[in-house]
């Protein structure tokens, strides 16, 4: 069990590091205080490296602390705006997630990629991430190298995407929605997504953040497809060896969706103030680069590189396929 007294030097760390990173993003907006949380956490972890008494604040940090910058974005939105994001990019959504999916089978088919580090990247990829691959790895029974070579993956192209997806928003003349909705349906990560976006402008970032929330929901019927597949074919091997095993899906259920749906109800009612609804915008923010901070410092380049190309590579093509579809659909919807 881990105990307070364990996350202090961590969590004091990741603060500290999170501090300069909002102060020079204030002086460079274009870059952002996320970016350069994640770019400080990057170099330190590969030169000098971190202390060993800091790695459970800093892992709470990347998943935990993520997740209420989440929840605490929720009391700043409403379920009108949600749903009627949800309808609105509904098109793109379901189009880029079928992109992610079908290029996943051909070109895991293709690359000759292992069956379960396929689903894992094709599923972090399509919907979200880290989130994702936590729960769809037990599901599918992945080891523990595939998970962490789909989530190295998945990490390299989140790094790209908060890095290349404004300038290249910029260069296409998205607009704020456009720009909201290609980032929510073709970023991985809801860190990243939430970083590109707001660097993009906080309109931007704010439908981003919504877009990429409703995208998160799709985790639900894709691991309960997956639950009942691999159930089946569990099954089918208890009937041969005499095996058995109960999966339970409540365990990695992303539970801080129902928290972001509650907070946002609770604000579709009116219940927070103007006040307090001032200090969860700032708050969520300094939350994000508090996440992006502490995967920089979990990020080891040399680990990932010793997992090889072809997977890599596999990831590479799915995310393109998906960022290409979901302006593509855009473009034809025209909305751009």
């Amino acid at each position: 069990m881990i105990t307070l007294r364990k996350l202090v030097p961590g969590l004091v760390l990741v603060t500290i590091i999170s501090i300069i990173s909002t102060l020079l993003g204030s002086y460079l907006p274009l870059v952002g205080g996320p970016v350069f949380g994640l770019l400080i956490g990057i170099v330190l972890n590969n030169t000098v490296g971190k202390p060993k008494n800091t790695l459970s604040g800093v892992q709470f940090s990347s998943k935990k602390v993520l997740q209420w910058s989440i929840i605490v974005i929720g009391c700043n939105l409403s379920l009108a705006s949600v749903w009627s994001t949800g309808v609105e990019s509904l098109a793109v959504l379901l189009s880029s997630l079928l992109a992610a999916f079908l290029a996943a089978y051909f070109f895991g088919k293709l690359l000759k990629i292992p069956t379960r580090l396929k689903i894992l990247i094709g599923v972090g990829t399509a919907i979200c991430g880290g989130s994702a691959i936590a729960a769809t790895s037990p599901i599918i029974e992945a080891e523990e190298t595939e998970i962490a070579y789909s989530i190295s993956t998945i990490f390299m192209f989140n790094i790209a995407a908060v890095l290349l997806f404004p300038w290249i928003g910029h260069w296409l003349g998205l607009s704020d929605t456009g720009f909201g909705l290609w980032a929510g349906t073709a970023i991985n990560d809801t860190s990243s997504v939430v970083a590109a976006g707001y660097m993009f402008s906080n309109a931007a970032g704010d439908y981003a953040t919504i877009v990429k929330l409703v995208r998160t929901t799709f985790i639900i019927p894709v691991t309960f497809c997956l639950a009942m597949f691999f159930a089946r074919k569990k099954k089918q091997q208890q009937q041969m060896d005499g095996s058995a095993e109960t999966y339970n899906a409540l365990k990695v259920f992303p539970w801080f969706i129902v928290y972001f749906l509650v907070a946002s109800l609770l604000n579709t009612i009116g219940l927070f103030g103007d006040g307090f609804l001032a200090f969860t915008g700032h708050a969520s923010k300094f939350m994000i680069v508090m996440a992006l901070t502490a995967i920089g410092l979990s990020a080891n380049f040399r680990s990932m590189l010793k997992t090889g190309v072809r997977p890599i590579l596999f990831g590479l093509i799915v995310w393109f396929f998906v960022a290409a579809v979901s302006l593509s659909v855009q473009w034809v919807s025209a909305q751009l």
